[in-house]
């Protein structure tokens, strides 16, 4: 914990103060999600966080679903206890990094050039500490919230949210109790399109997922003999179509309302069956949408053998699957296609797509706190091409949103800082979320 932020509890501290010193606290605590039972620092974060809010006089709870694999929750009392709660909610955890391979080190939370470095810096222990400095600030100042917010810091969401989101949801529902609507990470980052418009893209869609594992049973024998039932061979031939298979293009409702949004912003007709001239125009952030016209199938791991003179009776594939809202059926049988008859798909991880509309009070409330301090900002709705706790939430009701607002340089690869090297957050950004987040809490 760095100094100037161990238990500053004085009135007279602002939540833009302090947040640059809470999300450099939280990077420095290494809480590297391996996608197994381990979860270092998960803990040690989750406690850190539940210390933080007890210096204001919140009561959080700390819920382990395997030891080490903590989340904490707490609720913060609204003017209005009659209005259903607001879930914020965010992930403590990050997916690994070799230091080698960084500018600075990964978990040193240093800042330079302007910027927080880190890893989770965007993804996403910027919300984490945009939170926390919030409702911090506001009850030092005693300043309720228009209703109830319950705030959630998860385990587990790089690998599933399945010790943390999914664990809650399922065996302690009743936190949530009454909540209809929550907000997330990856949404409500700019994108300059003009000097006088900036777009900030609220996430309301989110791809669904089937990581899968595909399997080939051949005939095992020796490496000097032909072999024409070589299951490396067959399952290679089937993951290299998978992986360079063109999906169509299929527009939903949420990019069909970003294409409408960006045309009008662009002053031009943007073409969906030509969707390269279209994606030219968005700078960095076309990696981010492009994938979201599309179901897409990533061939990640690869598996056989055990000697170089034997070969196998059996070879393996993990595939990352994603679908779009409303296609999941057509993308499982193009899949089945496309691998053939010979390769056994069995699911290693799915869940859903996720589509709310772009209307409703909180979405003018996030306008509005966006507005005040940014002029030329205009929110639009987008769709998020991975995944996030919000597919755990929506199990009970709740429409969710992303929205961990940040006004970004125009020269910053924003979607290239997700699970990147040199991950980093401009400082300027926090404090600008900071202050849009607490409006944007008088406003809801």
């Amino acid at each position: 914990m760095s100094e100037s932020s161990a238990a500053r509890t004085d009135a007279t501290v602002s939540g833009e103060d302090e947040v640059v010193d809470l999300c450099r606290d939280l990077i420095r605590i290494d809480t590297s999600n391996y996608g197994d039972h381990s979860g270092p620092g998960e803990r040690a974060a989750a406690e850190y966080v539940a210390e933080k809010l007890a210096e204001v006089g919140v009561e959080p709870h700390i819920y382990e679903s395997h030891p080490g694999r903590a989340s904490t929750v707490a609720r913060i009392e609204g003017a209005d206890p009659s209005r259903p709660p607001l879930l914020i909610h965010g992930h403590l955890d990050v997916v690994p990094a070799n230091a080698q391979d960084w500018t600075l080190p990964p978990f040193s939370g240093e800042i330079s050039e302007g910027c927080v470095w880190g890893r989770g810096a965007v993804d996403m222990k910027d919300m984490d500490a945009m939170t926390l400095a919030v409702v911090r600030d506001r009850l030092r100042s005693g300043r309720k919230p228009p209703r109830d917010i319950v705030l959630a810091f998860l385990a587990d969401e790089e690998a599933g949210g399945i010790f943390g989101a999914r664990h809650l949801v399922d065996n302690h529902p009743d936190l949530f109790e009454g909540v209809t609507e929550a907000i997330g990470e990856v949404g409500g980052f700019s994108f300059q399109v003009r000097e006088d418009l900036r777009l900030y893209l609220i996430e309301t869609a989110e791809k669904g997922m089937h990581w899968m594992r595909l399997t080939v049973e051949g005939t095992a024998g020796h490496g000097s003999m032909t072999n024409t039932d070589n299951a490396i061979t067959e399952l290679t031939e089937a993951v290299a179509r998978l992986g360079r298979h063109e999906w169509p293009v299929r527009i939903t409702k949420t990019v069909r309302s970003f294409l409408d949004e960006l045309s009008d912003a662009l002053g031009t007709t943007l073409d969906p069956e030509d969707m390269d001239a279209t994606l030219a125009k968005l700078g960095g952030i076309a990696r981010m949408i492009g994938t979201t016209l599309r179901n897409s199938a990533a061939p990640t791991m690869l598996s056989a053998g055990y000697k170089v003179n034997v070969i196998p009776g059996e070879a393996t594939a993990h595939v990352d699957g994603r679908f779009l809202p409303g296609f999941e059926e057509e993308f499982l049988a193009d899949v089945d296609r496309i691998i053939g008859p010979r390769v056994r798909r069995e699911d290693a991880h799915g869940d859903k797509a996720l589509e709310t509309t772009f209307d409703g009070a909180l979405v003018d409330a996030m306008q509005s706190a966006l507005v005040a301090e940014d002029p030329i900002a205009r929110a639009v709705p987008y769709m998020l091409s991975g995944g996030t706790d919000a597919k755990s939430f929506s199990d009970l009701g709740i429409r969710c949103f992303g929205f961990a607002p940040l006004k970004l340089p125009a020269d910053l690869d924003f979607a290239g800082m997700f699970h990147g090297i040199d991950e980093r957050v401009p400082v300027d950004g926090l404090q600008f979320g900071t202050r849009v987040l607490d409006r944007f809490l008088d406003a809801c």
